[in-house]
């Protein structure tokens, strides 16, 4: 998932992970990924380019693992997510070993949000998803959109 024979995070370890992606990615890219919801824009984008170089799932997912990092450190930053390592019924259920939780405690990976993004297309926009997501906080003014990192073990729903 991380990329080959690479170790998956778990969910203590992916605001970490996700900075060292955005960085290799900007650096190597000049793209605009600031942890601002605007910037699922730029994600959508991508991918809309990975997809039109007609490239399998398993070239890309690196990238794609990557990317799904960075749309739930987004929902971290900004919608009061929590990452989360999550447990044996929802990795089956999700296909991903984390996952975040909202504040109204539903649980979402963002990990396979992306990966759906890039086999369905623009009708699976992260911009559209984030928008329309239930139990997000809404933005506070002030808070910078950046607040402490928590993570905390699944529990079942």
């Amino acid at each position: 998932m991380a990329g080959e024979g690479k170790k998956v995070p778990r969910a203590a370890e992916m605001r970490g992970y996700t900075r060292g992606f955005v960085a290799r990615v900007t650096e190597r890219n000049r793209l605009p990924l600031d942890f601002s919801v605007r910037s699922l824009r730029v994600v959508d984008s991508v991918l809309d380019g990975m997809r039109r170089d007609g490239r399998g799932r398993d070239e890309v997912a690196a990238a794609l693992f990557g990317f799904g990092a960075y749309v739930g450190e987004v929902l971290v930053r900004h919608a009061g997510a929590v990452w989360i390592d999550l447990d044996d019924a929802q990795r089956q259920y999700f296909g991903q070993a984390v996952g975040v939780r909202m504040p109204d405690g539903r649980v979402w990976s963002p990990l396979g949000k992306v990966v759906n993004r890039y086999e369905a297309g623009a009708e699976e926009s992260l911009q559209t998803f984030y928008l329309t997501l239930p139990g997000r906080h809404p933005e506070r003014a002030g808070r910078g959109g950046r607040p402490a990192a928590r993570s905390e073990p699944a529990r079942s729903l």
